[in-house]
């Protein structure tokens, strides 16, 4: 299993897009993402991204179903395309830890990389807060990013 200085996860408010980057600093992928509607922040309950320095302090998820509904970072299910949920959580959870005073509370907001089922929309800043992938983006970075993995978000 790779030690978390193996790679690192980049998002880009900007261009909504997440990198996976080796130890050398070179793309292993780049997909579009969507993140907070309100836009970047770290207030509670303000639906923002927070930006800076992170670390993935758990992850949810693994060999689950890439259709698996999350609630409480426990899995409540079996997504269906009928049940119209857009901003539901689905597939796989990095959870999200604050590593500068600013986002400090970043954790307690619950601010996670996640799965979901509105793949119309990523590309485009539409979430809560978090920072959404396809389920079959994030199933396939999850195995390269444990516990400790640096995440950094820019504006």
């Amino acid at each position: 299993m790779p030690t978390p200085q193996e790679h690192t996860i980049h998002v880009s408010v900007a261009t909504q897009s997440i990198t996976l980057r080796n130890a050398e600093g070179h793309a292993l992928l780049t997909v579009p993402c969507s993140t907070g509607a309100a836009g970047t922040g770290c207030t509670p309950n303000s639906g923002q991204t927070p930006t800076g320095r992170f670390a993935v302090c758990s992850t949810h998820g693994e060999n689950a179903p890439l259709t698996t509904l999350f609630k409480g970072r426990i899995p409540a299910g079996t997504w269906e395309p009928a049940c119209r949920q857009k901003d539901a959580i689905l597939a796989r959870i990095l959870c999200l830890e604050g590593l500068e005073p600013h986002n400090a509370n970043t954790r307690s907001r619950f601010i996670y990389i996640h799965g979901t089922a509105d793949t119309a929309s990523l590309g485009s800043p539409v979430s809560h807060g978090c920072i959404r992938m396809d389920p079959t983006d994030i199933a396939h970075i999850f195995p390269l990013c444990p516990i400790g993995t640096r995440v950094f978000i820019e504006a």
